[in-house]
């Protein structure tokens, strides 16, 4: 599995560069490259590729949406970090974006990245004119004012008052959750109309999304800064409403071991021979940073 993710990723990086390099005039490029190019698991890529691969779809079919979905995640990462948002230092192991830079040059850089994203696309010679509405229409609702926005304007929201779980979970389905479904739709764009399939690909999105969350919420309390490559505890330190507060740290371990099952099984439902996707499945909730 690792060998295989570590394959996504080098390719991914390797679409990203190619894309950043035709920025090389930008005076954002430096930053621009800085917080695109940093080592991320590229997670939400890499279901992308497996899905298509599941498919039989050539992967250069797919690196366009590929390097679009992680640089709306790279974006959502800075703007996040910045001092009006989560206010952290700290990333992937680096110095942030307005840390290394400055604040309105962070801010610059995830506008770029946004609308680079959707500029990738739409210029890619190997999708046809309704693949690439469809791309982008899958890409701007998860990543918009009723997907990831959405739930991250209820997390600032959120902040210092203990929600509810049904809260906290409709939260993440939109802040995480939407983007990672987002991904498995995109690997299955090309090739695959049926409806009760992409529903399933979907809701598998959702699962994980929401198994990746939980998993995070775990390892705020008990990694290492060292480890995640960003403040342990920052969570805490905000007052924000997590799983392991909520339920318990415990019974947050359980519940997300219930997400990864329910996860699973829909696999099999879906009848895909990838076992790097059940691999990476399970691998959401043993991660360690």
């Amino acid at each position: 599995m690792k060998q295989q993710l570590q394959k996504y990723e080098t390719r991914t990086n390797q679409v990203l560069t190619q894309i950043l390099n035709t920025q090389s005039h930008s005076p954002l490029y430096e930053a621009l490259s800085y917080a695109t190019l940093n080592p991320g698991k590229r997670l939400r890529p890499a279901l992308i590729y497996a899905f298509a691969e599941a498919f039989k779809c050539p992967l250069e079919k797919v690196d366009s949406l590929a390097a679009a979905i992680e640089l709306i995640h790279s974006y959502s990462l800075v703007h996040d970090d910045l001092p009006a948002m989560d206010d952290d230092d700290l990333r992937r192991g680096r110095p942030t974006c307005h840390i290394q830079f400055d604040e309105a040059t962070a801010i610059l850089v995830g506008d770029a990245q946004l609308t680079l994203a959707f500029a990738v696309i739409s210029n890619d010679h190997h999708l046809n004119a309704e693949q690439k509405v469809s791309a982008i229409q899958i890409l701007s609702a998860a990543s918009g004012s009723l997907g990831m926005i959405a739930g991250q304007m209820i997390d600032i929201q959120s902040e210092g008052q203990l929600t509810s779980l049904e809260n906290l979970k409709r939260m993440h389905l939109l802040k995480t959750g939407e983007l990672i479904k987002a991904a498995c739709l995109l690997g299955a764009l090309l090739l695959d109309n049926d409806l009760e399939r992409h529903t399933k690909i979907g809701l598998f999105g959702e699962t994980i999304g929401l198994a990746f969350q939980v998993q995070d919420d775990i390892l705020d309390i008990e990694s290492t800064t060292e480890t995640l490559g960003k403040p342990q505890g920052s969570d805490e330190k905000l007052s924000k409403s997590t799983y392991p507060k909520l339920m318990g740290l415990k019974q947050a371990k359980v519940y997300r071991d219930q997400l990864i099952t329910e996860a699973q099984n829909l696999l099999l439902d879906l009848n895909l021979n990838s076992p790097f996707l059940m691999d990476l499945t399970h691998y959401i909730a043993q991660r360690q940073h």
